[in-house]
């Protein structure tokens, strides 16, 4: 039964999209109706309000990482094991995602899994994290920095930690990334992707009506 509220109370967490937080408290226009119409921390800096867009990468990073943390901490006093902490990290990834409080619209997940990535591990997560930061630096584009990041965040697990359950969940994780930028790997073939910090007309426009 732990097993069950852990990873419901996982999900719910995951489902706060701080994209649309900040860009309401920020009076901000929706992030879901301009650039990538994706709720996440680099369409929100395509409005230019780079403070809205930090709020969004530390929040939903957070909220993954205070999900992993707080079932890790209270694993031995609640009886469960390593598969309800895989399971955990999963769902307030799944949660980021597919949200229950906006319509299962969410965002693509990086700062989720980063998050999530940290609370398991900081060492994984501070790999993951200069993976995607050298892609992101030389090339300009986050999508693909977190596409490199996703493939080999896997392999940095197995590497130090060998096949244990939340190797699955990083597994699992990372395929859905993927998956999640499909459109961004279409755009990145057809040399149409913004490059980070570029601004959307879109969110200008709707910012001033």
């Amino acid at each position: 039964m732990n097993t069950v509220w852990m990873t419901v109370a996982a999900y719910l967490i995951g489902s706060i999209s701080f994209a649309v937080v900040s860009s309401k408290l920020f009076g901000l226009a929706d992030p879901r109706t301009y650039g990538s119409k994706n709720p996440g921390a680099t369409n929100v800096l395509r409005s230019g309000n780079k403070a809205a867009a930090i709020v969004t990468l530390l929040g939903d990073a957070f909220k993954g990482w205070l999900a992993v943390w707080l079932a890790i901490c209270f694993q031995e006093r609640l009886g469960v094991g390593d598969a309800t902490v895989a399971l955990v990290a999963l769902a307030v990834f799944l949660g980021h995602l597919w949200p229950v409080f906006f319509r299962f619209v969410g965002g693509k997940g990086v700062a989720t899994a980063a998050g999530v990535l940290l609370g398991l591990n900081v060492w994984l997560g501070v790999a993951t994290l200069v993976t995607w930061a050298v892609v992101a630096f030389a090339f300009r584009y986050s999508s693909l920095a977190a596409l490199v990041a996703a493939v080999f965040a896997p392999f940095y697990y197995g590497l130090l930690f060998g096949v244990e359950p939340q190797l699955a969940a990083v597994f699992i994780m990372s395929v859905l990334l993927v998956f999640r930028h499909a459109k961004n790997i279409s755009n990145l073939i057809a040399g149409k992707e913004s490059r980070i910090g570029s601004k959307s007309k879109d969110a200008a426009k709707k910012k001033g009506k």
